[in-house]
């Protein structure tokens, strides 16, 4: 025998194992590479020559751009509604409807009303008339962990 590492029976020794399976994994990518080559048209031995792609470092965010940032928004419309109350009811009597018809609602007299924006509770308050027009007086501004609570509920 020639080879110095052999063992009888031609068993080879683990770390020719070792060896082997590292040329192999290396065909291997050489295939892929021959195959992605192939695919945009370039050469093999082109696709080895291009660099890996280097990212910038991310520069550190200036609390003054955040203001910024803030002022873009500021100018977006939002939906804002106050809801009365809310109620279930059947098509048939919702098609019975006719002007002074009354519907019940869930909510109570002298109960806070629900203020929302895009559909979010976000305040409770009141009712208020100001030179014959509708208002509502916010009595209660819901903090996001208790919208996180109400939400749990």
């Amino acid at each position: 025998m020639s080879d110095v590492n052999a063992t009888q029976g031609d068993e080879p020794v683990p770390g020719q194992q070792a060896a082997a399976g590292a040329a192999d994994a290396m065909d291997a990518m050489d295939d892929w590479a021959a195959a992605l080559a192939e695919q945009n048209g370039h050469e093999s031995h082109e696709v080895a020559a291009q660099p890996a792609a280097v990212f910038q470092p991310l520069s550190k965010v200036d609390s003054n751009s955040t203001r910024n940032d803030i002022d873009m928004i500021l100018d977006i419309p939002v939906q804002m509604t106050v809801e009365l109350g809310r109620t279930k009811i059947a098509i048939r009597n919702l098609l019975q409807l006719a002007q002074g018809s009354v519907v019940e609602l869930d909510g109570l007299a002298g109960e806070p009303m629900d203020v929302l924006v895009n559909g979010c509770l976000i305040a409770q308050g009141e009712v208020v008339v100001v030179n014959d027009k509708f208002g509502i007086r916010l009595t209660d501004i819901i903090t996001p962990s208790e919208r996180i609570r109400k939400l749990n509920r």
